[in-house]
């Protein structure tokens, strides 16, 4: 039996460029990458490595470097313009292409719903802390599967919903740049109740059941039965001392299990609550949420560059992608350290899959995000 497999990933709107063309409307990014300041160098995915119009090429560079799977993200706003109505063949025969070629050189498509670039209109009508997004997400989930279930059979909801929700909405450093800690949680909340919705929208879909039921269901139209699940960019910490557990409980709390308790248990941890008191009361978690949002699934991708050495600090920094522990302070180490001043510790990765894998498992693992950047 297979069980591992060497793979590369990239996202829809670093690579693919065509940022007007077929009927593609504005994503956030677009947006914030053309307000001056928010971007070095007043950098756009406008053209970016015009994947759009490269792919094939870009598959044929893959099977050479000997790639056996590709991790890609699709452009909801390609596909799907101004996030609702209906579907874009244009931008979905785009994708058609390039599964078939990937195909055709014997590699694997890992496809992503969802790499940040939600649609600008959503983000006008309230955007991640709105409700409503959620089940424009599942909407759109049910679209994709619906054009291009013949084809894929790993399918990941969201990359990174923690940069989304905590860079997007709580420091600002990512799109759409907005500063709320409370705003902050409760795009947390409903990408975490997208991602059910969305699980829940695939296996309603004319394709047949998914994921775990389609192991079961020989009559599924799925070819090799296909699985579902989510990639999560999750954290390793260490406190600076004995006196500082409390540091790595609160971010543990904000930055892990609020997206893996969930998930894999049905409930928010109580410390990430009484953490965030101050903030907000979580009305915005309605009855039924926490089941819609433990759904099966078939596999967690684990996305890892780094590990932070923390410390309770004096006074809070704002604005913060840690909300309710905005006083926490992270210590430099004497490692080397990326261009993004991420410290170089690989030992971190093995210490967080074994973690993940005894409080939360037993499930698949895939490291679908490594290296250094």
């Amino acid at each position: 039996m297979k069980t591992f497999l060497w793979g590369t990933a990239t996202a829809a709107y670093q690579i693919e460029g065509g940022a007007t063309e077929d009927g593609r409307t504005p994503s956030i990014w677009d947006t914030f990458s053309h307000t001056p300041g928010k971007v070095a160098d007043g950098d756009t995915g406008d053209v970016a490595c015009d994947h759009y119009h490269r792919s094939a090429d870009d598959v044929r560079l893959l099977a050479k470097l000997g790639v056996g799977g590709y991790r890609f993200s699709i452009s909801w706003p390609r596909v799907q313009p101004g996030g609702t109505g209906p579907a874009n063949e244009r931008g979905l025969d785009f994708y058609r292409r390039l599964i078939d070629d990937l195909h055709a050189q014997g590699i694997e498509p890992f496809l992503t719903l969802n790499h940040w670039d939600l649609p600008q209109e959503l983000e006008d009508a309230g955007g991640w802390p709105s409700r409503d997004t959620a089940y424009r997400f599942a909407d759109y989930a049910a679209l994709v599967y619906s054009a291009l279930g013949d084809r894929v059979r790993y399918w990941t909801t969201h990359n990174e919903p923690w940069c989304s929700a905590f860079l997007g909405y709580g420091s600002g450093v990512h799109a759409p740049g907005r500063t709320d800690g409370a705003a902050a949680l409760a795009a947390a909340h409903h990408l975490n109740l997208s991602h059910g919705l969305a699980v829940s929208a695939l296996a309603g879909t004319d394709s047949g059941p998914r994921g775990l039921a389609s192991r079961e269901a020989s009559s599924s139209s799925w070819p090799r039965a296909a699985e579902v699940g989510i990639a999560l960019n999750l954290h390793e910490f260490l406190p600076a001392s004995e006196s500082d557990l409390d540091a790595v409980r609160r971010l543990d709390a904000v930055g892990n299990r609020i997206w893996l308790d969930p998930l894999f248990r049905g409930s928010y941890p109580v410390d990430l609550l009484e953490d965030t008191a101050a903030l907000t009361d979580w009305s915005f978690v309605r009855d039924g949420d926490l089941a819609i949002i433990k759904q099966p699934m078939d596999f967690l991708g684990v996305n890892y560059y780094t590990r932070n050495v923390v410390a309770i600090g004096d006074q809070p920094q704002l604005p913060s992608e840690w909300p309710g522990s905005e006083h926490v302070r992270f210590i430099k180490r004497d490692l080397p350290r990326t261009d993004m001043s991420w410290e170089v510790d690989p030992e971190g990765l093995a210490h967080l899959l074994r973690r993940t894998h005894e409080e939360y498992g037993p499930i698949p693992l895939y490291v679908t995000e490594n290296g250094a950047a």
